[in-house]
């Protein structure tokens, strides 16, 4: 999943936040989110008695209280008196502000005990997600992958020019960071993205290290004309143009493709692409390009690092629903690719189910018109993360391990690459 800049969207109350009181208020949501099972046992622990059924707002009160208390830079006493002050202003609540009171002061003179807990207990989440994570990649590989979980995301940066040496040493130079084998510029979250050397100059995009392969599988961009299926917010349009590329970017969201407009103004490649407000389902049906990139809507489970209520919001339900959309978007943009054209279908899952048996079931279904490209060799960092024979691309959180956790791994992406035939 691409970000080119900060998304202002949200809601009206937080939007009225200075941005010191915005970053707090994502720190504590994100920890919260991140770190929501093990809260949940820690609370259900110092219970006496279980709360009453569908008492959520109390739960969540009590959540972001020890949230604040165990993970974030916030004064024990202030978490502990704002949430005792929430409970005891919220009708539903009030009877219970004592309790809070108990509970958040039990988890304050505890701290160093819960969190060595939480440190020495495997991740815990939700027990479909858990479950499918040990059953498509076995137990220590599904471990490694939930402890990455626990940590945020690095900022990674996609350069317009992968050569232009100055703004990358301007970008290392604002902190700690480092330049990944993909060209990919690594920094430890410290500044706001819009604060960041030349991003006004628009020399730049931020983009997850992972989320920068499906555009890299097309190989010679120069003169091509290709169509992002899916764009906004447009990252991968992006590489695409700085590549030589004219590209043809389709979003059927109006307020998706204004930003994606944007983006590129930003980044100065308007010039290089055309954003088409349309559905993959009801494109031109004439139109054949060099090339078609489907990165298509999927659960997203492999971007939880950036987006911990991911596992919370979906369901297998919800994976057997995107699997057969993706399943159909393939067949319409294949139907848009030249003979000799290439077609890559990806997304930010780490199920299979949205990846893996998506591209094989394309591949026996066209046997006659759409041949796998085995991408081993086509970029010597990329060898590491090729599964079937060389023809599909699939990453990890748990991928890229360094020294200092928050510069170790990517989103979970699938990828495969397959050429026209005729």
């Amino acid at each position: 999943m691409d970000a080119l800049t900060d998304d202002q969207h949200g809601h009206p109350a937080y939007l009225a936040l200075d941005e010191r009181d915005r970053s707090l208020v994502r720190a504590i949501l994100m920890a919260v989110l991140r770190y929501r099972q093990d809260l949940e046992v820690i609370l259900d622990s110092l219970l006496e008695r279980p709360l009453p059924q569908g008492a959520n707002s109390l739960r969540a009160t009590m959540h972001v209280a020890m949230a604040q208390i165990l993970f974030l830079d916030v004064p024990a006493h202030s978490a502990v008196d704002l949430a005792v002050e929430s409970a005891a202003a919220d009708p539903r609540n009030k009877r219970f502000s004592a309790l809070v009171n108990a509970i958040t002061r039990r988890v304050s003179g505890s701290s160093d005990v819960f969190r060595a807990r939480i440190a020495g207990e495997p991740t815990h989440g939700p027990d479909w997600f858990q479950g499918r994570l040990a059953d498509v990649y076995g137990a220590k590989r599904a471990a490694a992958i939930a402890t990455m979980h626990r940590h945020p995301a690095a900022i990674d940066i996609t350069l317009k020019d992968r050569d232009d040496a100055a703004t990358a040493d301007a970008l290392l130079a604002t902190g700690d960071g480092l330049r990944l084998a993909n060209g990919t510029i690594r920094l430890k979250p410290s500044l706001p993205v819009t604060d960041l050397p030349s991003f006004a100059d628009g020399l730049w995009w931020v983009q997850d290290a992972a989320a920068a392969i499906p555009a890299m599988l097309f190989g010679d961009l120069s003169g091509q004309h290709i169509a992002d299926m899916c764009a906004a917010p447009g990252g991968k349009t992006a590489q695409f143009a700085a590549g030589g590329a004219r590209v043809t970017a389709l979003e059927k969201s109006g307020n998706r493709a204004r930003r994606l407009r944007a983006n590129m103004e930003r980044l100065g490649f308007t010039h290089a692409v055309d954003v088409v407000v349309a559905d993959l389902f009801g494109h031109d049906a004439t139109a054949l390009y060099d090339g078609v990139l489907l990165d298509a809507p999927c659960s997203s489970t492999g971007t939880v690092r950036r987006h911990p209520d991911v596992p919370w919001t979906k369901t297998p339900a919800d994976i057997a629903k995107l699997a057969d959309l993706q399943a159909r978007m393939l067949d319409a943009a294949a139907r848009h690719v030249k003979p000799g054209g290439v077609l890559v279908f990806s997304n930010c899952s780490l199920d299979p189910d949205e990846g893996e048996a998506v591209a094989a079931a394309f591949s026996e279904s066209h046997a006659d018109s759409f041949e796998p490209v085995d991408l081993s060799g086509c970029h010597v960092w990329l060898d590491p993360f090729l599964t079937n024979q060389g023809r599909h691309v699939r990453t990890t959180p748990a991928a890229w391990p360094h020294d200092e956790k928050s510069f170790a791994g990517m989103d979970g992406f699938f990828a495969a690459c397959f050429l026209r035939l005729g």
